[in-house]
């Protein structure tokens, strides 16, 4: 970025320090848990970028939840507060769903909001039989393959002080949404991560209301479109190896393959789909974050990118 960019860049020796003294409260069992596949984050990044985020984004709730008992003074009312949102962004494949995890986890363990929930997504794309229907198969991630009057009404549900809302449950390992429910019960802080939620429509589209309109913190992850290919070509080749013998996941159609056969087929989706839907839908929007984590091609996090104020 250029001197004249509304972003502070931080390495990651400098980001280090914004801890504090911010204890780790995490321990290395329960961050293997929190690892996608083929990521390697270590306890020291934990330590380097994920505390300083963390106390970062409780200063900003705690900030927010001030304002909210001011409101309050001010309106002489007594109302709950609704939650504070944290969108996660950025490709396929790029670790979204870890960072997710692990600032749930962090985020959980400060005095002053400790139920902090996480949603992803990909539980309001429409049902296979849906997109099938609509001819968006070969689009799915695209926001078009979205049931986006239902997220944005399941984000306004929340905003508006909704007490419980239920959101739809995807699996990754059938690849389609399951028919179940999870009841979302006045998080202090929810975490909404997928690719798309930067994003807004044409201006001419009849569409007003937008998805980042209800977050209040935008964190997109971001790696060079080359190397986020090759962490989901070693993705695709771990579920393709782990689905062998369970016929039951979706992945294991791609057992029948040879391997050469199967990555072909993988490097076809990502050219035909995950690479347009970056370019078009994920990438030209990454700087309406208010914060970027830059990745380089160990997984690690190399620099972060804050907005100014």
């Amino acid at each position: 970025m250029s001197s004249l960019s509304p972003y502070k860049q931080f390495s990651r020796q400098d980001w280090r320090q914004y801890r504090d003294n911010t204890p780790l409260l995490l321990t290395e069992a329960e961050l293997a848990s929190l690892r996608g596949f083929n990521e390697s984050i270590s306890i020291s990044e934990v330590e380097d970028i994920y505390l300083p985020l963390s106390r970062l984004l409780n200063l900003y709730v705690t900030q927010t939840q001030n304002l909210h008992g001011i409101s309050n003074h001010f309106l002489h009312q007594n109302t709950h507060k609704v939650p504070y949102i944290i969108g996660v962004s950025g490709s396929v494949a790029v670790g979204k769903s870890t960072t997710s995890r692990i600032l749930q986890v962090l985020l959980s363990r400060w005095p002053h909001h400790p139920k902090v929930a996480l949603v992803s997504t990909d539980g309001f794309l429409y049902p296979g039989a849906v997109l099938k229907a609509k001819g968006l198969m070969s689009q799915k991630g695209f926001p078009e393959s979205y049931d986006r009057a239902a997220l944005l009404q399941f984000l306004n549900a929340l905003k508006s002080g909704v007490n419980k809302v239920k959101v739809p449950v995807y699996s990754h390992a059938t690849y389609d949404i399951t028919g179940e429910t999870l009841s979302i019960e006045a998080p202090d802080i929810l975490i909404v991560e997928g690719l798309n939620i930067l994003q807004m429509p044409d201006m001419a589209a009849s569409q007003r209301v937008y998805v980042s309109d209800f977050i209040d913190f935008n964190i997109f992850v971001s790696a060079p479109p080359a190397i986020i290919k090759s962490w989901f070509l070693e993705r695709f080749r771990a579920f393709r190896q782990e689905a062998l013998d369970k016929p039951h996941l979706y992945f294991h159609q791609f057992a029948q393959m040879t391997e050469s056969e199967a990555l072909a087929f993988a490097d076809n989706i990502w050219e035909t789909i995950n690479a347009p839907n970056l370019q078009k839908n994920i990438l030209p929007y990454q700087y309406r974050a208010q914060l970027i984590l830059e990745k380089g091609a160990d997984h690690g996090i190399e620099r972060v990118y804050l907005r100014k104020l």
